[in-house]
């Protein structure tokens, strides 16, 4: 132990930076990391959608009702907030969250395509074909990353005591769920997410159904194309805000107020038209308004519990799931008895002005724990 000490003469201070140093990606693992995760977003939601694309043509041939019908995010997050600066994560996990719509304008397009000219079995296979790929590639970045950790780790042990200690600092669950802010990150989310899964299994079938003449690739490729620039859009905001003094919990509240109260007000207004380029419109608004999300509720476990992010957001996102599946077969069971879009997508709008109003109360971006 004196002769590591007499190698690496750093004080206590000097050793938690060059931890520190030692933890965080290079510059060209960040490009790596940075690509390869934004592509598994996009095969991810590239997979996701394909189902409700492909939901029109299979029910019709499998004569199905309407009522018939992960961990990739917390990951990304515990990566992000071990791997990267605190002043780094936000923009580069927004970055990542893109890729939710590059997946699902892939399938809307390209997906589109493979079911008028090949039938609905392509899109699976293609899309099974990019995961299994993705999934190679991943593993093969990944062990050297594990092996740059092993010739870390290799400097004497004193040096990455501290990391091992906050490897396993556990999860301070009681404390978490004792916070109204934790609670508000999750029911704004939950919302969210049952707005987003409505709007992305049953956009194609909505169309479908009230406009039989309308471009299947149109109406799968536009609303999703606007998320890509509305995120960026959305990132550009936040610094903006930021730059101008305002607090991490301000600008969270005002993007999200963004996100929620558009993606609302597109919903209550596709309800009142039966001109096909407005309800296009409508529905466009809706879901780019998601690329605001991006830079908030998602981001927010990062601010809430930085060294827990991971195991926060795969927390909040399955509690978000239930409401995001369950919305889903409410709809279907709406359509079946009513027959009504109008009752779907006002009953959306609701839950989503509920999540935005408990966000926007009890909603913060400091740490809790």
């Amino acid at each position: 132990m004196e002769e590591a000490d007499s190698k690496y003469p750093l004080l206590p201070s000097e050793r938690e930076d060059v931890l520190e140093d030692c933890n965080l990606w290079t510059r060209t693992e960040k490009r790596k990391w940075l690509c390869t995760l934004f592509i598994g977003t996009s095969a991810l939601y590239a997979s996701r959608t394909s189902v409700p694309l492909l939901v029109p043509a299979i029910a019709l041939e499998r004569k199905w009702s309407k009522t018939n019908s992960g961990v990739h995010f917390p990951s990304m997050s515990s990566l992000t907030s071990r791997h990267l600066a605190e002043k780094e994560r936000t923009s580069f996990f927004s970055i990542l969250t893109s890729g939710s719509a590059i997946g699902t304008l892939f399938t809307g397009t390209f997906g589109s395509y493979l079911l008028d000219y090949y039938g609905w079995p392509a899109v699976f296979y293609v899309i099974g074909t990019i995961g299994v790929v993705w999934t190679l590639v991943l593993r093969k970045i990944a062990l050297a990353l594990e092996r740059r950790k092993a010739v870390i780790n290799s400097v004497p042990c004193k040096l990455h005591s501290s990391l091992r200690v906050k490897d396993n600092i556990p999860v301070p669950w009681i404390r978490l769920f004792q916070r109204s802010e934790f609670w508000s990150c999750v029911i704004g989310h939950a919302c969210q997410n049952n707005c987003f899964f409505l709007l992305l299994s049953w956009l194609p079938t909505y169309f479908h159904d009230t406009f039989p003449e309308a471009k299947g690739w149109v109406v799968n490729m536009v609303p999703w194309l606007f998320c890509i620039p509305s995120t960026f859009l959305g990132k550009w905001l936040s610094e903006k805000l930021i730059a101008h003094g305002h607090s991490i919990t301000y600008t969270r509240k005002v993007i999200e107020v963004i996100c929620l109260g558009s993606q609302a007000l597109g919903l209550i207004l596709i309800g009142q038209t039966k001109d096909y380029y407005w309800a296009l419109i409508c529905m466009t608004l809706s879901i780019s308004a998601t690329g605001f999300h991006n830079n908030a509720i998602i981001v927010n476990p990062q601010d809430l519990a930085p060294q827990h992010s991971g195991s926060v957001f795969g927390l909040m996102n399955t509690v978000g799931a239930v409401p995001g599946f369950m919305g889903v077969y409410l709809a279907g069971y709406i359509l079946e008895t009513t027959n009504s879009w109008v009752a779907v997508f006002q009953t959306t709008a609701a839950i989503n002005m509920f999540g935005c109003v408990v966000f926007l109360v009890f909603g913060s971006g400091n740490a809790i724990v």
